[in-house]
């Protein structure tokens, strides 16, 4: 199986966002890459192969893939698509309040991790005006990738954050069912980070989803990894490292201001995830 590598695919100043066109999408194998991808599709038939499982796709169908995951294209009738590549461990831009939407959260980590188990229908799925704005956003992005004049990077940067602004957005609006329910699970992540300081109850998670304690916490785990609470906690710790990097305020001081009622706690829960206390962190990182 090919792996597509950054130096292939990116620029050689190395900023992380291409943004290819096929039209038609030719064969090309099984394949997977060392970036995700932002795919549209905006004309033709096809079917999506990602190693073990296949969908149908038409016009307007947009999803992500994430790096590791094998796919490729078969059954092509006029399949016509944009890839947005991009590399998020890269990106360098702060996604600021994005990650307050649902949309967002459900379309960049939950629908794909959810994919197997709802065979593609939690996709989202373009309207012909939503198509024409993002093919809008789409030629903006690529304009300033393709002039690279002085300043190119921060245009760049806004009109991708403003693509997936917008594709969050359109996603949250959605009627489909099952994307219904990732939106649900993604309102109690936005919640999270909204909240990363306040006590938040599973209770009260499950509350927001809507759905029952055990289907929420089966589908979280499945898309996350890991249990809700133990995400919060993730959360106050990656907080708490900002604060540890930025300000002065001591380590007590940031430990409540993250929502850890304990600084011995907070302690033990930040040197599980950094392999240090938050004393030695400050110390590196300052």
């Amino acid at each position: 199986m090919k792996v597509l590598k950054k130096q292939d695919w990116f620029h050689a100043d190395g900023f992380p966002i291409v943004v290819e066109r096929r039209d038609p999408q030719q064969p090309f194998g099984l394949h997977c890459h060392e970036f995700s991808e932002i795919v549209i599709i905006t004309g033709g038939t096809g079917v999506h192969i990602t190693g073990e499982d296949s969908y149908e796709l038409k016009a307007g169908d947009t999803f992500v893939i994430g790096g590791e995951r094998p796919h490729d294209y078969l059954n092509m009738d006029r399949l016509s698509l944009i890839n947005i590549l991009f590399d998020p461990t890269d990106l360098p831009m702060s996604l600021g309040d994005l990650q307050s939407l649902s949309g967002y959260h459900a379309l960049f980590t939950l629908e794909p991790a959810s994919r197997q188990r709802h065979q593609f229908t939690s996709r989202l799925q373009l309207n012909p005006a939503e198509i024409a704005e993002s093919l809008r956003l789409v030629d903006k992005l690529d304009n300033e990738l393709a002039a690279r004049q002085p300043g190119f990077e921060v245009m760049a940067i806004a009109a991708m954050l403003e693509l997936i602004t917008f594709l969050s957005r359109c996603y949250r609006q959605t009627r489909n069912p099952t994307s219904k329910t990732l939106i649900r699970v993604g309102e109690t992540i936005a919640h999270m980070r909204r909240n990363v300081a306040q006590a938040i109850s599973l209770e009260e998670l499950v509350a927001i989803s809507g759905m029952s304690r055990t289907n929420y916490m089966r589908m979280f785990e499945a898309a996350m990894g890991t249990s809700p609470i133990k995400y919060l906690i993730e959360l106050r710790i990656e907080e708490a490292g900002r604060l540890l990097r930025s300000t002065d305020q001591t380590i007590t001081e940031i430990a409540f201001d993250v929502g850890f009622s304990d600084s011995n706690y907070f302690s033990r829960q930040f040197r599980k995830v950094h392999g240090q206390s938050p004393r030695e962190y400050r110390k590196r990182h300052r």
